[in-house]
């Protein structure tokens, strides 16, 4: 099987800037423990006094170019994976296009004049993270780049493609025109719930783009999200899996398949009308060092599986070994090989 190219992801490029704080810097700035929004002018300032009074790290990230860079980390493959955003001319663009040609990921990012590099504070507390996303040049994708020929092209090849939900609020053009294409040729096209505001504030665009999801990731949060702001009067994690994989489809080839991460608990994963669950790998807490990226890894090592044809249970598997991996590392980061067999 040819894997040149076989998985597309787009997304909006982050660079992490990640660190250790306080209690008292999240209060400071009204972060919620856990949680993922997009950065308002209050926040504005977070990022320099981050760099001032912790040891930050960074690290190339963005919920969709960490879950390529982790599949393309697992399938060992050269140039397996692809990946489109925007950055920024300057030197965290520069940094992020060097940081992803390492990991093998070949990418076409679109790079815009007017706007810096988009960063995402990581605040790490007590090996839980929040993100602070100031989206900057990310938020000035446009779908004309995507219509490129030589883009174009890496839509053409890809049997796979995969967005977080944080697209939508950038270029939901771009991504009904891979779903759309997707549908037409075959494919096998996926997003992620990817944070509650997700599901509140960009309701219309996720409810367009759903009947194109053959596969929909989520974790608790976000699913239970999702089920109240459609009035589904349930917080069972189980029932809201089997919902979502039973909204109509637009393209009868795939069904669709529902994948719900809980932290430590179970996997749920729904379809044909049944649930199963899968145990994930237990950490000790002395090993945990940082959540960050733990859901991007989980669905990378699923992907990983997933391009390769196996069966549900080895891509559960694969990302639950790469979310485990990932968590006990500072930020979406990983060895140079992967031990998984």
């Amino acid at each position: 099987m040819a894997y040149e190219g076989i998985l597309l992801g787009m997304g909006n490029p982050l660079l992490d800037i990640s660190a250790v704080v306080d209690e008292d810097f999240l209060k400071k700035y009204g972060i919620k423990l856990n949680d993922a929004i997009l950065a308002e002018d209050k926040h504005l300032p977070m990022y320099e006094e981050m760099t001032k009074k912790y040891e930050v790290e960074y690290i190339a990230g963005g919920a969709t170019q960490n879950s390529i860079r982790v599949a393309q980390w697992m399938l060992q493959i050269p140039g397996a994976t692809s990946y489109m955003g925007c950055i920024g001319k300057d030197k965290f663009g520069e940094e992020m296009k060097k940081n992803s040609k390492l990991a093998g990921v070949n990418v076409h990012y679109y790079e815009d004049g007017t706007a810096p590099t988009g960063t995402c504070a990581v605040c790490v507390v007590g090996g839980e993270r929040s993100l602070v996303a100031n989206l900057s040049a990310a938020n000035c994708y446009k779908s004309e780049h995507l219509k490129k020929p030589e883009n174009w092209a890496l839509v053409e090849k890809a049997k796979y493609f995969y967005v977080a939900g944080f697209f939508l609020t950038v270029s939901p053009e771009s991504i009904q025109l891979v779903a759309e294409h997707a549908a037409a040729k075959n494919n096998v096209f996926m997003m992620n719930l990817s944070a509650p505001f997700i599901c509140e504030f960009f309701r219309d665009v996720q409810e367009k783009a759903l009947p194109y999801m053959d596969y929909v990731f989520s974790n608790e949060t976000e699913a239970r999200t999702f089920s109240k702001v459609h009035g589904w009067e349930t917080d069972n994690v189980e029932e809201i899996a089997l919902k979502i994989s039973q909204w109509p489809k637009a393209s009868g080839t795939h069904k669709r398949i529902t994948v719900i991460t809980q932290g430590a608990d179970p996997v749920v994963v729904a379809e044909d009308g049944k649930v199963k669950k899968f145990p994930v790998i237990l950490l000790p807490k002395e090993k945990l060092v940082d959540t960050n990226g733990a859901g991007d890894a989980f669905v990378g090592g699923f992907l990983s599986q997933l391009v390769q044809e196996k069966p549900i249970e080895e891509c559960v598997r694969a990302g639950c070994y790469a979310a485990n991996v990932i968590i006990q590392r500072s930020g979406c980061t990983y060895p140079e090989k992967p031990s998984f067999n």
